[in-house]
């Protein structure tokens, strides 16, 4: 059997009740009038029997020459935000079509499966429509494929089609704006400033460039220039960005419970939150986990433009889970690798052997900020909404969750760091304010 004739036959178990009425009706019209012997009633019964048939027909023709599109609007949306997504049909065929019916699977958490009818498409039109999805939770999700159920306009037969094609939402955590405070203390000069060095002098050590556009032609190197067959000029001078590290603590056994409201989606709001404002200060910053990995790249800095930076950092962030690992010492070799200039961690619980290693994460940092998120005493909601005290964690020994955070902020304080304790419901913008005169205290202080 032919895919042709195969599919066909599927399209004959399309036929709705009033085909599968009519065919019954025309086939027994027909059997009577041989019985009898009326050739009037086997005209009616052939009439009967075959319509249904050609709705089949023609309906199967149309089902492969209508084409399926989907766009959204934006492709990547903070959580809690919605998205539009907007669906096109276009009747590519010469044969107008029936009633349409339009359905696209979404994942459960984005909201009911969206359904529409469309009414008559004629033959070269099309018809666009659109709706809103909204997740509170950050990831990426699925959208398709598309399914479109086509019916003849006799109401014999219907198809359903569903296109290959289909599309990711990507939601990214939320970004809270954080206000442009300066930290003294940064050696790396955190602000808006930026040191240059200059290119080493002389024609053969010179460090050439492709060139651009709006390049002084009197830095053009010839010699370059013949050995790499397109323009070059001299790199005078390169610009130094400031740097800046974003730690995010993504350890399982350092944090407690789950949801939009945990310790853990506080944090990776909050290391989004930083990056993001300190590429728009000019920075050059990475994202740094636990377990080592990087972004962007294995190299961490580099000439990454921030844009892409931001899109690859929410891109990773709107993924990131919950780590295996029971310690930082992955971390830390990456940061031995380099001398940094601020560090901004986010970590969740930590016992005294962590706490040391966050400290000694400290000695390449020009300035460290670290929050300390005690999981165990992050507010939970009941059901009416109030919030109220979490369950101690069943591993916190014989220590007061409290004395054990307590603990943590005098270790990393001692090491250098300046340090803020997060609780649920603060919020990160008047936490980075604190971290500023905490910071301008100590400076005080050591004077």
């Amino acid at each position: 059997m032919t895919e042709r004739e195969s599919g066909f036959r599927a399209a004959l178990g399309g036929l709705t009740t009033r085909g599968r009425s009519f065919l019954a009706a025309g086939i027994a019209a027909a059997v009577c009038a041989y019985v009898l012997g009326q050739p009037d009633l086997l005209r009616v019964g052939l009439l009967l029997a075959v319509l249904p048939l050609v709705c089949v027909a023609v309906l199967y023709r149309t089902r492969y020459r209508v084409a399926g599109s989907r766009r959204l609007s934006p492709s990547r949306v903070p959580a809690m935000s919605e998205a539009r997504v907007h669906l096109r049909v276009d009747n590519v065929s010469r044969l107008p079509t029936g009633l349409l019916m339009l359905q696209d699977r979404v994942p459960y958490v984005l909201g009911p499966r969206p359904r529409f009818i469309l009414d008559r498409v004629e033959p070269g039109g099309h018809r666009e429509v659109s709706y809103r999805v909204r997740s509170d939770l950050r990831g990426r999700y699925p959208l398709g494929p598309l399914q479109l159920r086509l019916t003849d306009p006799f109401g014999m037969c219907e198809l359903t089609r569903s296109f290959s094609a289909y599309d990711t939402l990507t939601v990214v955590p939320r970004v809270e704006p954080l206000p442009p405070v300066k930290l003294k203390g940064d050696s790396s000069g955190y602000g808006e400033s930026r040191t240059r060095a200059l290119a080493l002098a002389g024609e053969d050590d010179v460090i050439p460039r492709g060139y651009r556009h709006g390049d002084d032609l009197r830095r053009v190197h010839w010699r370059s220039t013949a050995k790499y067959g397109e323009l070059m000029v001299r790199r005078e001078e390169q610009p130094h960005r400031a740097r800046c590290t974003v730690l995010l603590d993504t350890r399982a056994v350092g944090y407690f419970g789950a949801g939009p409201d945990s310790a853990f989606e506080w944090a990776v709001s909050g290391a989004a939150s930083v990056a993001m404002h300190m590429l728009e200060r000019g920075y050059s910053v990475r994202l740094l986990t636990d377990t080592g990995s990087t972004v962007p790249g294995s190299e961490g800095f580099g000439g990454t433009e921030s844009s892409d930076a931001a899109g690859a950092m929410l891109d990773t962030l709107a993924v990131v889970d919950h780590s295996d690992g029971a310690g930082l010492s992955r971390a830390l070799d990456v940061l031995r690798t380099g001398s940094e200039g601020l560090l901004v961690a986010f970590f969740g619980d930590l016992d005294e052997e962590q706490a040391a290693m966050a400290g000694r994460m400290r000695q390449r940092a020009g300035a460290a900020v670290a929050f300390v998120l005690d999981s165990a005493a992050w507010g939970a909601l009941d059901e009416d909404g109030a919030a109220q005290p979490a369950a101690p964690r069943p591993d916190a020994g014989g220590d007061a969750p409290e004395g054990a955070a307590a603990r943590t902020v005098r270790m990393l304080h001692e090491a250098g760091w300046t340090v803020l304790q997060a609780s649920a419901g603060d919020g990160l913008p008047d936490l980075w304010q604190r971290a500023d005169r905490h910071r301008s205290r100590e400076e005080a202080g050591t004077r």
